[in-house]
């Protein structure tokens, strides 16, 4: 069998069920999105106003769940979590275009489930809208070059040290947090959820389009460069992982 998005499953055991890949891609973005917005929020809490202590706190968190998560979901389903890593797959066609339909729907409405239950887990309103603005030409090619630098981290993990691929995306996205203007959101999954919380974590929906528009437009850059740069596709008995933020 081939193997899709890098999943770690032996060639001789039958592909995993599309509900169960669904499901694995709920869960693990609904628990991205607690860490994210939950950490945020404790962050806030604790630090006395110290916003770099407070990203330091956010940023531990969000990198330490995103190993976890992808450790355990990606065998099931690649633990993408993110539409911008499903479309640079399914243009790939290591996924196919229903599967990866699924798998959009099912990311967004689990992301911005993961920010009601974290808001409900302080007390908090289970939806608000965010005033947080992050405007600018700065923000949109900070949130290009995060998503993209997200994407080489995924394709060239997984085909040149597919074991490592939890660990290194969970490095990834700790370092973007703080080389990037935008704080590395680098998945419109998370955008939208995020517009949701008038919390640290927060992004204004007005604010959220260029977000968007740019981790899609790192997409399709990657799809174009890629394929070229890691040429070549892991073997079934190599590979362990894909995912992103």
């Amino acid at each position: 069998m081939t193997v899709e998005v890098a999943a770690s499953v032996h060639p001789s055991e039958p592909a995993v069920p599309i509900a169960r890949r669904i499901v694995a891609e709920g869960l693990g973005t609904a628990f991205l999105l607690m860490a994210v917005v939950g950490s945020g929020v404790m962050a806030e809490r604790l630090s006395g106003g110290n916003l770099a202590l407070a990203l330091l706190a956010n940023t531990i968190a969000t990198g330490a769940a995103l190993v976890v998560l992808i450790s355990i979901f990606g065998p099931i389903s690649g633990a993408h979590f993110n539409p911008a890593v499903t479309l640079f797959f399914a243009l790939r066609r290591e996924i196919q275009p229903a599967t990866a339909t699924f798998y959009v729907i099912v990311q967004i409405a689990a992301a911005i489930a993961g920010v009601a239950i974290a808001h409900a887990m302080f007390g908090m309103a289970l939806a608000e809208v965010s005033t947080k603005l992050r405007d600018g030409p700065a923000q949109a090619l900070s949130e290009f070059v995060a998503t993209f630098g997200l994407l080489v981290t995924i394709a060239g993990s997984v085909r040149f040290s597919p074991a490592l691929t939890p660990a290194l995306v969970g490095l990834y996205i700790t370092a973007a947090y703080w080389f990037t203007a935008s704080t590395s959101f680098a998945n419109p999954a998370v955008t939208i959820a995020r517009s949701l919380t008038n919390s640290f974590a927060g992004i204004a929906p007005s604010s959220a389009p260029a977000f968007i528009g740019a981790q899609i437009a790192a997409a399709l850059a990657g799809y174009l460069m890629l394929g070229w740069l890691f040429e070549g596709r892991a073997t079934p008995s190599t590979s362990t992982h894909s995912t992103s933020l």
